[in-house]
């Protein structure tokens, strides 16, 4: 009987724990407004030069539908199967009507054919964003990075990566530096980030600032930083 209580009452505590962590911690709810989404999409290798042929009609057909604000396709540098498409709708209602488009059906059919991994869509909302620059030039370098921490650190995380990106925008040689939050996984954040070259991303990678913003948010980490650099397709 003693051993049953013991059980009884140790659940019964594990259970208040876990509905105070829920209950302090549960996200806002998803504003109105503008969706940011970034797709990952990796090809077999042997289907490099197809699939960013894909990507670029994917970006192409995006931006002849209603609603869009933006879409651009970018390739890994040193993995040239892997793409990201960035687009950006006007409200949830232009994105449910682009997922709908035949044309939209038509070129996933074309991708699951090449496909390597999934077909990765994070929606995000953004959470600092700023007036997009000119067109990318031939030396700019656009990294994407996916942020996540552990769900009771996001609130912690949201400042952070709020004022990372309110920082960085200031550096020599930034074209965009945008931080996103994902809509179903508030504790997931992407970072995208273009600057008008390598050099200028690297000098950004190893200053004082990100380096101090990587350590305060280390320790809220749930995965592996996953910063990631690409080039635009043209």
């Amino acid at each position: 009987m003693t051993a049953v209580i013991r059980t009884l009452a140790g659940a019964a505590i594990l259970a208040g724990l876990t509905m105070t962590a829920a209950s302090g911690q549960a996200p806002p709810p998803v504003p109105d407004g503008p969706r940011y989404v970034v797709t990952y999409i990796e090809v077999m290798p042997t289907a490099a030069a197809e699939g960013a042929a894909l990507a670029r009609a994917m970006r192409d057909a995006m931006r002849g539908e209603a609603g869009n604000l933006r879409s651009g396709a970018v390739g890994r540098i040193g993995q040239p199967n892997q793409f990201v498409i960035l687009s950006a709708w006007k409200d949830e209602a232009a994105l449910a009507a682009h997922a709908k488009a035949p044309q939209t059906a038509q070129l996933l059919e074309r991708l699951a054919k090449i496909r390597n991994a999934p077909y990765d869509e994070r929606v995000t909302f953004p959470l600092s964003v700023d007036q997009l620059h000119a067109a990318l030039g031939a030396d700019a370098v656009v990294v994407v990075s996916h942020v996540d921490v552990i769900p009771l650190q996001r609130e912690l995380a949201t400042t952070l990566v709020r004022q990372h990106a309110e920082d960085s925008r200031r550096e020599a040689g930034n074209l965009r530096f945008e931080a996103l939050t994902q809509t179903n996984r508030q504790n997931h954040f992407t970072v995208v980030e273009a600057w008008k070259d390598r050099d200028a991303a690297e000098k950004h990678g190893a200053n004082a600032t990100t380096r101090a913003f990587r350590d305060r948010i280390a320790p809220a980490i749930g995965a592996l930083y996953d910063e990631r650099f690409y080039k635009a397709l043209k």
